[in-house]
């Protein structure tokens, strides 16, 4: 058994003491999908490594072969992996992955991220999230500043370092590129969301949060609420800005 399918075996798919194939059942596939995809972002499988073939594969974990195609074309609907008949899966080059996934995200910082996606992520958020406050300061309506205040009203109770006060972080963020009204904006609502909480955890893989966060998102809240597009722009690129220090901050410790 390879290290890759070693590390599923060890770590989320039941033992294979029981003869019988687990199935193929959406837990199952999923299970293996997230192995396979923490093994090729951790670097474990490189871009032109094969995959091992699907009867070894399945027979390795005890598991059906249909569960474990599944979890294989659920890799390459991600643009993770390419199958074709006789020469197998193959992992495919790293520009033709959907690093924007959300599934994708949750792989890479599974492990320890590249540096340079980290950076890249944030290179991202800084194009997209200034603009994106800039046109819904011009375009938000009532329900959408009820939301993005109830929202802090969450992250100052829970904080960061829960999952709900995460989860109101990205509620934030993901009102924001609604408020946009703008079709092209709201499509990268998951995958800015998914990079904003994956940041943030990382961020206090080591240690709590250096600064409270929360008085940046007010910054960007009130200039929206106020119809100030440029205040809005501005507020946003410090938030992100800081939330780059605080990372590059986590990453050198």
């Amino acid at each position: 058994m390879g290290d890759a399918e070693r590390s599923i075996a060890d770590s989320g798919v039941p033992d294979a003491t029981k003869r019988v194939p687990r199935g193929t059942g959406r837990r199952l596939h999923g299970a293996i999908a997230h192995k396979l995809g923490v093994a090729i972002l951790s670097g474990e499988y490189a871009p032109g490594d094969t995959l091992s073939g699907e009867v070894a594969f399945s027979e390795a974990l005890d598991v059906s072969r249909s569960a474990y195609r599944e979890a294989v074309q659920v890799l390459s609907a991600k643009g993770l992996v390419e199958s074709r008949p006789k020469t197998g899966t193959r992992v495919l080059p790293r520009n033709r992955w959907n690093l924007l996934d959300p599934d994708v995200l949750a792989w890479a910082f599974s492990g320890e991220p590249d540096v340079q996606f980290v950076r890249s992520l944030f290179e991202l958020r800084a194009i997209v999230e200034p603009a994106a406050a800039r046109l819904a300061a011009e375009r938000r309506d009532k329900t959408e500043l009820k939301a993005m205040k109830e929202a802090l009203v969450a992250m100052r109770r829970h904080t960061l370092a829960t999952e709900a006060g995460r989860a109101a972080d990205r509620d934030f963020h993901d009102t924001i590129l609604r408020a946009t009204r703008n079709d092209a904006l709201v499509v990268l609502t998951a995958s800015i969301g998914a990079a904003v909480n994956w940041t943030t955890q990382f961020k206090q893989r080591a240690r709590a949060l250096p600064r409270n966060p929360v008085p940046d998102h007010v910054r960007v809240y009130d200039a929206i609420a106020a119809g100030d597009p440029v205040a809005a722009s501005d507020a946003m690129r410090v938030l992100v800005d800081l939330a780059l220090e605080d990372t590059r901050s986590a990453m050198e410790e």
